[in-house]
């Protein structure tokens, strides 16, 4: 009889809401065990806890985020999941490639430069494997789009304008938690736009070498909201009766992961996940506006909003023998207000938003009539399908008898010189709205 292969042994360190997709997919591959969870909060690894009981898996041993190493060291560890507050992803790369874990990290991988280089010397030295879970990459339409750029569909690509918009509830739940402050989440240059530069480096090929951007405060935060009339008078929404008929406001009472995750948890470290975006201390932008070069030449208009009426993005490419256009529309509108179904849904893409409109790729070339791409396999939830592809590609179907659907698996994964890349970009912008000047990739991270 053959020998069974002994499950791997997986820590998830950092356990909120995004945390979550990653639970539920380990707890449904028997070739996966997670044997420690770790995090500065007991009643959320709870939570998780819960999540894996729920699937009828043991639990897992809670550890106290300092005592990651002893961690490693105790619970012989073969695969490290990071879904930390960004600016801790470091704290944890590190000493889990030292130990010779196997780690993925939720995207940014990290959100400045000192602590990038950090990580690209430590996977130099030890020859660890680090993945950055760029899930957008495993869109089936975005993976289309990059085999047709590929194929010459339009030639050598000259220029991209690409704009992204994030709707009124899905823009706003940045400005209610941690990512409104800059120093925990780099802003949405760095936290959310990593997604779209990585795109666009990879849709390319190519490096980006100079950004040059504006943005600002526009929207949310006291003063703007005073200014247009949105702003309510309270902190945080919980308990507050100027929330209860907020249209920004998320009521963390309406949902039992919600209430499991943070209301409940707030005892312990103090963590306010419904605050007021229309408050005071946001020191993060919700309107950019970016000028990139890349290393073959092509150039980017980037613009991410904040507070649109809709959620979706629009990408072009203009080359030497046509153009190809991308349109997905994630939600066409949103209600003024609405319950959240879901802790790690609604707000976040991991279940499609309501009111979801449809995705479209048009190539134009040069002196024939128009034509649409059909693509298969998209779906509003799970970030266009992708998350599931994702997990599948990193860390094997759930059931090894049903081949996955992972794409071109090799060219879809992200690795730390992709995520370098990305956050390269982002911090570059970041350095401009400061400074007002372009910046050269190759001042802020060096890869």
């Amino acid at each position: 009889m053959a020998a069974t292969t002994p499950a791997r042994r997986v820590a998830i360190v950092g356990t909120g809401h995004r945390a979550q997709t990653f639970t539920e997919a380990f707890s449904r591959r028997p070739h996966l065990h997670v044997a420690a969870l770790c995090d500065t909060n007991p009643v959320r690894i709870a939570h998780h806890n819960d999540l894996l009981a729920a699937a009828g898996r043991p639990k897992a041993t809670a550890y106290a985020a300092e005592d990651f190493e002893r961690l490693l060291r105790t619970e012989a560890i073969d695969e490290v999941l990071v879904t930390t507050v960004d600016a801790l992803h470091d704290h944890y790369i590190v000493p889990a490639l030292e130990h010779g874990a196997r780690v993925v990290t939720e995207k940014p991988m990290t959100v400045d430069a000192e602590c990038c280089a950090r990580i690209l010397e430590t996977v130099r030295r030890t020859g660890n494997s680090l993945s950055v879970a760029f899930n957008y990459r495993f869109n089936p339409v975005h993976e289309r789009v990059r085999r047709l750029l590929a194929e010459g569909a339009v030639g050598e690509v000259l220029s991209v304008h690409f704009e992204w918009l994030l709707d009124v509830r899905h823009g706003a739940d940045y400005f209610r938690r941690w990512h409104r402050e800059k120093a925990n989440s780099g802003g949405l240059m760095v936290h959310k736009s990593s997604h779209h530069f990585d795109l666009v480096n990879w849709w390319l090929g190519a490096r980006p070498e100079q950004v040059f951007g504006y943005g600002r405060l526009a929207f949310y935060g006291r003063e703007a909201g005073e200014r247009t009339g949105y702003r309510r008078d309270y902190e945080r929404a919980h308990g507050a009766r100027a929330a209860a008929d907020d249209p920004f406001a998320v009521h963390l009472e309406d949902n039992e992961a919600l209430r499991s995750l943070y209301l409940r948890a707030e005892a312990e470290d103090g963590y306010l996940r419904d605050r007021n975006v229309f408050g005071d201390g946001i020191t993060i932008e919700d309107d950019m506006a970016l000028l990139v070069r890349y290393s073959t030449g092509a150039t980017m208009t980037y613009h991410l909003t904040a507070y649109s009426p809709w959620e979706g993005y629009r990408v072009m490419f203009n080359g030497t023998r046509g153009r190809l256009e991308l349109q997905v529309e994630e939600s066409l509108w949103q209600p003024p207000r609405s319950r959240v179904s879901s802790a790690k849904g609604a707000v976040h893409g991991d279940t499609a938003l309501a009111n979801a409109g449809g995705h479209r790729i048009t190539v134009h070339p040069l002196w024939q009539p128009p034509h649409e791409v059909p693509v298969t396999g998209f779906d509003h939830a799970g970030h266009g399908g992708g998350d599931a592809r994702m997990l599948d590609a990193l860390y094997g179907p759930a059931d090894p008898d049903t081949p996955a659907d992972t794409g071109d698996a090799a060219g879809l994964r992200a690795n730390e010189i992709d995520g370098a890349l990305a956050l390269a970009a982002g911090l570059a912008a970041n350095r401009s709205f400061a400074t007002g000047r372009p910046v050269d990739i190759a001042d802020v991270v060096r890869v």
